[in-house]
């Protein structure tokens, strides 16, 4: 930094950098790239060497901000651009930014309304088998309605719950509600099958989500084994050894594990081995040209190959056509999953399958 700049510690790990006097906006850039290049240098720090990845927002006086609140709040909104941009890098402010962050406000406020008044619904979509179209399982999809008619995607409310540390109240609704319906459809002595649950990155890392499922497994009464826990590969891969830690004490309350969008992640086949794992199931992005990618063949083919050998249940997601169905029966895996069998669907239409048994596979 130059002499006659400011710099200051927020709070945390935040700082903010006052520089006067530039000229154009890419004297900013400079001393932007500057600071992340120095920050990001490699520390030893007690014989160990650790690294950090600085975001930087920039906001320009006037055009940004006429007064320093403004200023300051606008170049917190392009620092968060930077974070979800891979973060080490820097972003300048823009409005459409502002837009963004208004909206990501308005849900962040919405969603602890939400989940404080019970809004949200669960939708099941059916596993079947691949061969005679019995139903195997569902799996429980989050789904958030409004009062206008509409809904809002999961792909936008989650990551806000993640980072704002409500995904630990919506994680514990999806699995509270997900047994009370293995209850209720119990109760009315229908063929129960299992129901799968998503476990998020930041829920999974939390302390007490094994403390939660055995809370609600008990409350509940529903037998372990009519629970699975889902989780993706890059989750369970981010730090292999606590995750097998945690996956144990999962399993080790009989809740079955499966690993979702398998061959999108890194994992190493020794460590799939030390992992106490009953499906994996084969991402959709793989599924989607299996009849005309030979690449795509080949990775799916393989995977099949690989939870045979580990012995373990493997499910296709994504299956929308009949030649996709095919080349998987063909290939031998087990269960399937996709808009060609069935959407998610709401708890009566799920409880009207549930009661069918199978769904025709000869369509």
């Amino acid at each position: 930094m130059r002499e006659e700049d400011t710099v200051a510690r927020l709070s945390g790990d935040e700082f903010v950098a006052l520089l006067v006097g530039i000229q154009d906006v890419h004297d900013a850039a400079l001393i932007a790239n500057k600071i992340i290049a120095t920050v990001s240098a490699p520390c030893r720090i007690e014989g160990s060497e650790l690294r950090v990845s600085p975001s930087i927002g920039i906001a320009i006086f006037p055009n940004d901000g006429k007064n320093m609140e403004a200023l300051m709040r606008n170049a917190d909104t392009a620092m968060y651009h930077a974070k979800q941009a891979g973060r080490g890098q820097f972003s300048f402010f823009t409005p459409q930014m502002n837009e963004t962050a208004s909206r990501r406000w308005a849900i962040s406020s919405a969603l602890q309304r939400a989940i404080e008044q019970g809004e949200f619904a669960l939708h099941y979509q059916p596993r079947v088998c691949a061969t005679s179209g019995e139903i195997r399982g569902f799996e429980a999809l989050i789904r958030w309605p409004q009062p206008n008619g509409e809904w809002i995607p999961p792909s936008q409310f989650i990551p806000i719950a993640e980072e704002t540390g409500m995904i630990k109240a919506v994680g514990e609704w999806v699995i509270r509600e997900a047994c009370r319906q293995v209850q209720r459809w119990s109760a009315e002595a229908l063929p129960v099958q299992p129901v799968s649950v998503n476990v998020s990155a930041r829920q999974f890392r939390r302390e007490g989500v094994v403390q939660t499922m055995k809370d609600i497994l008990r409350e509940t009464g529903v037998p372990p084994t009519m629970l699975e826990a889902e989780l993706t590969e890059s989750t369970i891969m981010a730090d292999p050894v606590a995750a097998a830690k945690i996956l144990h004490e999962i399993r080790g309350l009989g809740v079955h594990i499966a690993i979702d969008d398998f061959g999108t992640g890194y994992s190493s086949l020794a460590c799939l081995k030390r992992f106490p794992v009953d499906t994996l199931k084969i991402d959709a992005a793989f599924v989607r040209d299996i009849a005309t990618d030979p690449d795509d063949a080949a990775i799916v083919s393989a995977i099949i190959a690989l939870a045979h050998h580990l012995k373990l249940t493997v499910v296709a997601e994504g299956v929308e056509t009949a030649d996709q169905m095919a080349f998987l029966v063909e290939h031998g895996c087990e269960e399937l999953q996709g808009y060609y069998f069935s959407k998610p669907l709401p708890q009566d239409q799920a409880r009207a399958l549930l009661a069918s048994g199978r769904i025709d596979v000869t369509h």
